[in-house]
């Protein structure tokens, strides 16, 4: 089963600029989760499931007191938060900047691991 968190949009410090550390910057999240979801299908209960507001909750508060100078860096540390949960088998985490070149609607970065 997947759970896709969509275009979480949060503000944090980031990049290697002097006017990038004095103020928050836009950043978008997108996240994809795979697990087993056998269990829950039958179940039906929340403790079978990853609890994707959870999930949300702990993204926010990492990235939003985060001040980290590399996207790559921000990508990879959301990408830890969300495999701290052991259901999840696979995830997948892009973060974009929107703005960051000109000409480009946005830069993202994009990671993956899998258990």
């Amino acid at each position: 089963m997947i759970i896709r968190i969509k275009n979480l949009r949060l503000r944090t410090i980031i990049g290697v600029k002097h006017w990038e550390r004095k103020k928050v910057q836009d950043v978008i999240i997108n996240v994809e989760i795979e697990f087993d979801g056998s269990k829950v299908a039958e179940s039906d209960n929340i403790h079978d499931t990853i609890n994707y507001k959870a999930v949300k909750n702990r993204i926010v508060e990492e990235v939003e007191k985060s001040r980290f100078y590399l996207l790559d860096r921000l990508a990879s540390h959301v990408l830890k938060v969300v495999m701290e949960d052991k259901k999840v088998q696979r995830a997948t985490v892009e973060v974009d900047k929107p703005n960051a070149l000109r000409f480009a609607d946005s830069v993202s970065v994009y990671c993956s691991a899998e258990r």
